[in-house]
């Protein structure tokens, strides 16, 4: 525990730290959810995105100070161009999907695993430094990643249920919607309104 600091300030600064690293989650679910979701897709998305965000720290920690923090300075751009690059790949398959369905009724999508593990990974790649960091703050960091893997799963299921729910009223466009949020989304972590 760092000096100065009360466990419930902790746990208030662990709270926050989760929320603002759900954030990206929460954005890119809403995506992803515009598209359609069924109950599974929920879970893989949801366990997805919740074991990336609650691994990195993980291994930012196990990493060591070196690596973490060279890749830290990185790390968001990195993120921010995989989502943007996964953003127009989606924008480029809806756009193609639309040509090929014209006239047949609209199918609820579906992602391809590939996708949801790339998003996940570009969405959570800056928590190796947060690994690092909470390792100098010597927080517990096993704690510290249930939080933010829990965190990051409930953030991602609200964002998948307004998703969803805006989906209908956006119909066959849900999946271009989808990939312009990731595009969003990447560009809000390059240029730091989300982290």
């Amino acid at each position: 525990m760092a000096p100065g600091l009360s466990s419930v300030d902790h746990v208030l600064a662990l709270l926050l730290v989760a929320v603002s690293l759900g954030l990206s989650n929460f954005a890119a679910a809403i995506g992803i959810g515009v598209a359609g979701t069924t109950p599974g897709t929920r879970l893989r998305v949801g366990l997805v995105f919740g074991l990336f965000e609650a691994g990195m720290p993980l291994l930012g920690l196990l990493l060591g100070q070196s690596l973490a923090g060279t890749l830290g300075r990185a790390a968001h751009w990195i993120g921010a161009a995989v989502l943007i690059a996964t953003g127009c790949y989606a924008i480029v398959q809806a756009v193609r999907s639309q040509a090929r369905d014209q006239g047949q009724p609209a199918a609820q999508a579906s992602l391809p695993a590939g996708r949801l593990l790339v998003t996940g990974l570009a969405l959570s790649i800056d928590n190796l430094a947060v690994g690092f960091a909470l390792g100098t703050y010597h927080a517990r960091l096993v704690v510290a990643a249930v939080v933010i893997g829990a965190v990051s799963v409930a953030m991602t299921l609200a964002g998948l249920e307004l998703g969803d729910r805006l989906g209908p009223r956006i119909g066959a466009r849900g999946e271009l919607l989808g990939g312009l949020v990731l595009v969003a989304v990447g560009v809000a972590l390059a240029i730091g309104v989300l982290r």
